[in-house]
């Protein structure tokens, strides 16, 4: 690629809020040679790395502002230490429903029984969907 492709392909990046294309647009170019990209199969690739970071930044942030003790997922959770727990209910709960139906669910029981890392798996999980959180 020319230098002054290169350097205008940059600077519009850079005017769009585009960093990782105005940053590594050598390596995306060389990577797309090597797998002999089509024109829209690299520009999705471009901005789906960039979409993929923004998303990953998004989130960063809405955990650090939330509040959370911890940032616990459901993955961790040891299902076999409550073994009266419906995993499936927990499951269904982190589908979110109850969310998007403005609804509200309540976890009761003794302590220690994991109440909060359920609450803040589903509350980590309502964040990679998109919604603010605060505990």
């Amino acid at each position: 690629m020319s230098e002054l492709i290169t350097s205008r392909i940059t600077a519009h990046a850079t005017r769009l809020g585009l960093p990782h294309l105005a940053e590594n647009l050598a390596l995306l170019v060389e990577r797309a040679e090597a797998d002999s990209m089509g024109y829209r199969e690299f520009i999705d690739t471009i901005l789906g790395e960039e979409l993929g970071l923004r998303e990953g930044r998004r989130f960063r942030t809405a955990l650090k502002l939330s509040g959370l003790p911890h940032h616990k997922t459901l993955d961790e959770f040891d299902f076999a230490f409550q073994p009266d727990l419906d995993v499936r209910k927990i499951r269904d709960l982190a589908a979110l429903a109850f969310v998007e139906a403005r609804g509200n669910i309540a976890l009761l029981g003794p302590p220690g029984t994991g109440k909060t890392h359920i609450a803040v798996a589903l509350a980590v999980a309502a964040c990679q969907a998109g919604h603010s959180i605060y505990f």
